[in-house]
């Protein structure tokens, strides 16, 4: 993980461990923001190393791996936030660290961040129990975005 990378994820991590991420913030214009992050997710090849070192660190437990979410084991923050860990799920899939937030219409969101420069790595996918979600890589980082089940 590069410095830059390691620099945004302490950042989030911090903010979401401490419950106040959650509250929508001010943009540089004074305007709301209206993003709400719903899922961190990490994929890295050291996850249960990552699991262990959260959770003595934290003082929070994270579940069993579930397969809906890639056999990701997660733990519910402050808020409702969850945190997700997993191993990469093929050969080609790097470690990163990916927020995903949540929208209303997820194919409108999708045709908004493709409209906007992104370019789409996943299509929006069911998630069985737990929502859709889709991911869409710009300025060299990668996003998802996650609907609730109807």
């Amino acid at each position: 993980m590069n410095r830059r990378m390691f620099a945004m994820v302490i950042v989030l991590a911090g903010a979401l461990l401490s419950g106040c991420a959650h509250t929508a913030g001010h943009g540089g214009n004074g305007s709301r923001v209206g993003m709400e992050l719903h899922y961190l997710e990490y994929v890295t090849p050291e996850a249960d190393a990552l699991v262990r070192g959260f959770e003595a660190t934290h003082g929070v437990t994270f579940s069993d791996p579930i397969p809906e979410l890639g056999n990701s084991r997660t733990t519910e923050l402050a808020g409702g936030w969850k945190i997700g860990i997993r191993a990469p799920m093929h050969a080609a899939e790097e470690p990163t660290v990916r927020p995903y937030f949540m929208v209303d219409d997820i194919e409108a969101a999708v045709a908004a961040a493709v409209e906007g420069g992104g370019e789409l790595a996943m299509p929006p996918t069911d998630a069985p129990g737990v929502g859709r979600f889709a991911i869409y890589f710009q300025g060299g980082t990668q996003h998802g975005l996650w609907q609730r089940p109807e």
